[in-house]
């Protein structure tokens, strides 16, 4: 014998209708902007890599994937990807890895510490363009304080940003001191949330300083230490303003990376299929790199 809805459970039934219809009709807005903002340019990005587009003739004209074909057998894409993985790798990982020691000194009080921390924090505050002038004129080969402090114990001055072999990693020291802040306060936040008497039990039980940062610390740490290795990654990744600024791919493309081709591809030479097809390399490679790291994230925590 089949049973009928009561009155009470179709009204129920209604209010929860009322209520998914309110929420996808106060989502829907936000969720029109997400599309807007990143799946419509996305989709597109993808269409106009399949084409060479003529803004003269205003043509454009099918090829498919020639233009992801061209551009990966082409030297300087080769060398900007190359950079670009080198830049960061090098940056992202040592940037980490400062943040890590800075946020273990800074654990605790002490006399100072707030003085220490705005200090520390202030360079990431700062405009990425008035960072490079600094720098820039730090590097500079006769008036640069890097070159008058090797002048007076007797050394030759180098050329930080005119020498391929060091102008890739001088710019990765500038990213070093603009971006270390952001790991440190992350990595001190998870810190912050151990609780103390973890490592109240392990001193008791005679462990050592090295043994509970190794064995306890660390290991809680892991999955902040991940998320911020994934942002500063991601963002690395896009380096361009520091490029355009500072060596403007040079000397002899040595600084040349993904973001910088793909610049003068699509505003320079107005060659947009080819600056498409690089930005969807970009895409997928910065995607597989997310996914691997939420993957190893989620792992942690579960």
């Amino acid at each position: 014998m089949e049973k009928t809805p009561t009155a009470g459970a179709r009204l129920f039934s209604r209010d929860r209708l009322k209520q998914s219809l309110f929420f996808y009709a106060a989502l829907a807005p936000a969720f029109l902007v997400v599309v807007f903002l990143t799946v419509y340019p996305i989709v597109n990005v993808f269409y106009d890599s399949l084409f060479s587009v003529d803004f003269i003739r205003e043509t454009r004209d099918f090829v498919g994937l020639t233009n992801f074909v061209r551009i990966a057998g082409e030297s300087v894409f080769q060398v900007s990807f190359w950079n670009t993985v080198v830049f960061t790798a090098t940056a992202s990982i040592s940037e980490v890895a400062l943040g890590v020691i800075l946020a273990l000194l800074f654990y605790g009080e002490f006399r100072g510490k707030r003085v220490s921390m705005i200090i520390i924090v202030f360079p990431m505050m700062i405009s990425t363009m008035v960072i490079c002038a600094i720098w820039q004129t730090m590097y500079h080969f006769e008036i640069g304080i890097f070159n008058y402090l090797l002048d007076t114990i007797g050394l030759w001055p180098i050329g930080w940003l005119i020498n391929p072999d060091l102008a890739l990693y001088s710019i990765v020291l500038v990213d070093l001191w603009q971006w270390t802040p952001f790991a440190f306060l992350i990595v001190q936040a998870g810190l912050n949330s151990i609780p103390k008497e973890y490592f109240e039990s392990a001193a008791i039980d005679g462990a050592r300083y090295s043994q509970i940062v190794r064995r306890i610390t660390l290991p809680i740490l892991w999955s902040q230490i991940l998320l911020v290795l994934m942002l500063r990654t991601i963002d690395t990744f896009r380096l361009f303003d520091k490029v355009y600024a500072l060596t403007g791919g040079g000397p002899a493309n040595a600084t040349r990376t993904v973001s910088h081709f793909i610049y003068y591809e699509g505003f320079r030479f107005f060659n947009l299929g080819r600056a498409s097809a690089a930005s969807v390399y970009v895409l997928l490679f910065v995607s597989i790199l997310a996914v691997l790291y939420i993957r190893n994230i989620l792992k942690e925590r579960t």
